[in-house]
């Protein structure tokens, strides 16, 4: 079963990150340009909070919002979930889950490796279990049947 780490290989995209003094316009169109759903907040180096488009449609409801002048450390979240490099998809859809958590760092040690989606893990569990069908389809399938003799011979 494919773990977090070769889930991020096979994504193949670098963290995109803004610093903490950027404007919630800029970040979302940095996310847009990207096609992303979330950003980093990165302040040297370090990965301090992040932002979605959750957050978005919870931060567009306070009346003194305003998306050309609000900076993003001011409205990220700052308790950041991470799962380990080795978790298989089980696990990280457990985590997904228990936290309802759309967006979840990878991290071997105490260093972030990337971010995956929901989607992107969802994604990965429905080709295993295709991949699963595929291999019980090929054991029952009716090419073994017809090869399957019964030996009825008494001695």
């Amino acid at each position: 079963m494919k773990t977090a780490g070769e889930l991020l290989v096979e994504k193949s995209k670098d963290m995109i990150t803004v610093s903490p003094d950027t404007t919630i316009y800029d970040a979302i169109k940095t996310m847009t340009e990207n096609k992303i759903g979330s950003i980093l907040v990165n302040d040297n180096g370090k990965i301090i909070g992040i932002w979605t488009e959750r957050d978005l449609m919870q931060n567009i409801m306070d009346e003194n919002f305003n998306i050309k002048t609000a900076v993003i450390k001011d409205y990220m979240t700052r308790e950041l979930f991470s799962a380990d490099y080795t978790d298989t998809i089980y696990q990280l859809q457990d985590k997904f889950l228990g936290r309802r958590l759309r967006h979840l760092l990878i991290k071997r040690d105490e260093e972030y490796l990337g971010l995956l989606s929901v989607g992107d893990v969802v994604r990965a569990s429905l080709n295993l279990t295709m991949n699963e069908l595929n291999d019980l389809k090929a054991i029952v399938s009716w090419e073994y049947y017809e090869d399957w003799k019964w030996n009825l011979r008494r001695k």
